[in-house]
């Protein structure tokens, strides 16, 4: 069953995003960046091409041709090319979480972030998933 992980109180969501891909990464796992619009789909990619400044984390879009070999995809649509880790900066739940081992929902600080967010951790504990919660803290998450 579908592990899905809460980590809240994120100042930038989307460098929350590419922190959480880049220690994914450096695991062994591979990462679908899940996005609800082609604007966000390019400032993350936009991010990622400068995210760790030390390294480079190499990425694509999910309907590119190397999407199957690469270990971090940007996508907006149901064109999967692992089920590994699903990182998720939607509002609500996708409708297609179950298909990954892993899912990660990222929750902003703002008390309308939280409540969404909150209702994304009901959805999931009444529906049985194993859950867990990382309280994010410090200047850069």
């Amino acid at each position: 069953m579908t592990k899905v992980e809460f980590y809240s109180g994120s100042a930038d969501r989307l460098r929350t995003a590419c922190e959480l891909s880049h220690e994914a990464m450096q695991n062994g796992a591979r990462v679908l960046l899940h996005v609800p619009d082609d604007d966000l789909a390019d400032k993350l990619d936009k991010l990622l091409w400068h995210y760790p400044a030390t390294a480079f984390m190499p990425h694509c879009r999910s309907h590119e041709a190397e999407a199957a070999s690469m270990p971090v995809v940007i996508g907006r649509d149901e064109n999967f090319p692992h089920s590994e880790l699903l990182i998720s900066l939607h509002e609500e739940c996708v409708t297609f979480f179950s298909r990954f081992e892993r899912v990660i929902e990222i929750v902003g600080c703002s008390e309308e972030e939280a409540a969404r967010g909150r209702l994304r951790f009901k959805y999931y504990r009444d529906r049985g998933y194993e859950l867990g919660h990382t309280k994010l803290a410090g200047p850069h998450r």
